[in-house]
């Protein structure tokens, strides 16, 4: 029964991540098509280097949102190594979007309004599954999960830690408190 309760407890909080990850995603989506149109009809740029500017622009908005918002109770404690990696992975997002426009306007002629919203927003959401993915992985990386530190305060619960584990278990503990009030807030 307990391993039934721990999937659902998952798949909640998989729920919820991929509901936070869809409201930034949305607005971002939001803000991607705006800027493209706006660029495209207001300016002179081609079809696809609009669509690259809009996509930086969206990258930016995207991610103060999913720092502030969806990831906000993951890892902050490398913010260059996570805004790195970040920027490398929605370059290859933006690679995928608007390698599907180019594909259409440059490889099909499809270049009217239309033809290019349809496939700006078919880019997006093919690059959306990559992102979701990496971003997930490798940039906005899980705490240590509540699992790994009970098993850290049973092996030292149970003698076989050492004198100079105390400080470990004291360690294992407070994380054991933080990860518990993460989960509280997360509820709340």
């Amino acid at each position: 029964m307990s391993g039934l309760r721990e999937l659902r407890s998952r798949l909640r909080l998989l729920y919820r991540e991929i509901a936070k990850f869809g409201v930034v995603g949305a607005a971002g989506v939001l803000v991607n098509i705006g800027v493209f149109n706006l660029v495209r009809h207001s300016t002179e740029l081609q079809t696809v280097r609009a669509s690259i500017l809009a996509t930086v622009v969206s990258i930016a908005f995207n991610y103060v949102g999913f720092r502030y918002f969806t990831y906000r109770d993951r890892d902050k404690a490398g913010r260059t190594k996570e805004l790195s990696l970040f920027l490398f992975f929605s370059a290859i997002g933006l690679v995928i979007e608007n390698g599907v426009l180019y594909t259409a306007v440059y490889g099909f002629g499809w270049d009217s309004s239309l033809q290019a919203n349809i496939f700006k927003f078919v880019g997006i959401g093919v690059a959306t599954l990559f992102r979701f993915w990496s971003y997930r992985t490798w940039v906005f990386r899980a705490l240590p999960a509540r699992g790994a530190v009970e098993q850290a305060e049973a092996f030292l619960a149970d003698g076989k830690g050492t004198k100079a584990s105390g400080a470990t278990a004291s360690a294992a503990v407070r994380a054991r408190q933080a990860a518990a009030a993460r989960e509280d807030d997360r509820f709340n």
